[in-house]
């Protein structure tokens, strides 16, 4: 794997050492996020990691700012090396019936629950049921190590996702769009209709215009 750049690197340890911070008072450390929350297919996935102290990973960073290939190979060498990984997520019908806020939570606290941690650093989301507590903060995925990795985690599976999808659905090319309502999603929408993992309070818009 190439090395990363300079302000890359600088980067890295500013991440890394603000997680430090909390493990200087004894605190076994998660981080938590979430990705899937916009599209209009497919589940909401969430993931929640602990990393060890060493060895640490350069590359390790929010998952949008990493290439798909790169994002694949982290995931890798995460799964390899964290103490805990967990993944959460709701489904479609979950998401309809709750609203997408609250089904992030729900998904959230799916990854979370078995966590060996004492304080989950989480991204942007509060009011989680969980036995230890949270600590939401803004960027979380740019901020904290722990909660870039976890963003990779949850990045990758849920794509995955979507390209085992795309081979039963090829008409809507969710291995490209991931299930956002790109132009091409929306025509292939309107042409064919919803599959059973659309978000029917998502897509209403567009399949009532479809049917007009």
């Amino acid at each position: 794997m190439t090395k990363p750049s300079q302000k890359r690197m600088e980067h890295h340890l500013e991440m890394v050492a603000y997680d430090r911070q909390y493990s200087s008072f004894g605190v076994s450390l998660a981080g938590m996020d979430e990705v899937g929350r916009g599209p209009l297919c497919g589940n909401v996935v969430t993931a929640c990691v602990i990393m060890p102290a060493e060895p640490l990973f350069p590359w390790i960073d929010d998952s949008k700012k990493l290439s798909a290939a790169r994002r694949e190979a982290v995931y890798e060498e995460i799964f390899e090396h964290a103490i805990y990984i967990g993944i959460g997520e709701a489904s479609p019908e979950e998401i309809d019936s709750m609203n997408i806020l609250n089904a992030t939570k729900l998904a959230m606290e799916r990854a979370a629950t078995n966590a060996p941690a004492s304080l989950c650093i989480v991204d942007a989301v509060r009011d989680l049921h969980l036995p230890f507590p949270i600590s939401p903060i803004i960027k979380g995925d740019s901020t904290s190590y722990n909660v870039a990795a976890a963003s990779i985690v949850a990045k990758v599976t849920r794509d995955r996702e979507m390209a085992e999808m795309a081979k039963l659905y090829p008409e809507y090319g969710f291995e490209r769009n991931m299930g956002y309502g790109t132009a091409e999603h929306i025509k292939a929408l309107r042409t064919y209709g919803p599959t059973p993992w659309h978000r029917r309070s998502f897509i209403s818009n567009f399949v009532e215009e479809s049917n007009k």
